[in-house]
């Protein structure tokens, strides 16, 4: 599966985005989802993740309460909505896709998109 981010962008504090990754192929429905980020000298971590069917998600400590996660199998595409940004939420975006299971080890997962670059101003 191939996959592509968009969305980023530059939001002042408070604010919000949406992230979109499109996929191609036949099999999107197959594939447990999840969003990553990493910011300049860091490692990429964990953002969200969301099951097949959409029906089971999991987010990071940080990004709770603020971010959701959600797929739309019809489309082939998952979304990050990203409410309450925080300078600290800066960094390039990654989606990936696993196998049946998602994860949170960035390891683990065996397709990436792009990224897509999220910069929040105080």
């Amino acid at each position: 599966v191939q996959l592509q981010a968009s969305g980023g962008g530059l939001v002042q504090a408070g604010g919000s985005l949406r992230l979109s990754c499109v996929a191609s192929g036949r099999t999107f429905s197959s594939y447990a989802l999840g969003w990553f980020r990493q910011a300049p000298g860091k490692e990429r971590d964990f953002v969200a993740a969301i099951g097949q069917s959409g029906g089971s998600t999991k987010y990071g400590d940080s990004v709770k309460g603020r971010f959701t996660i959600s797929r739309d199998n019809a489309k082939n595409t998952m979304y990050l909505q990203m409410n309450s940004l925080k300078p600290e939420d800066t960094a390039v975006y990654y989606c990936a896709a696993s196998g049946a299971y998602y994860y949170t080890n960035a390891e683990l997962c065996k397709y990436w998109g792009q990224g897509t670059k999220v910069t929040v101003s105080s």
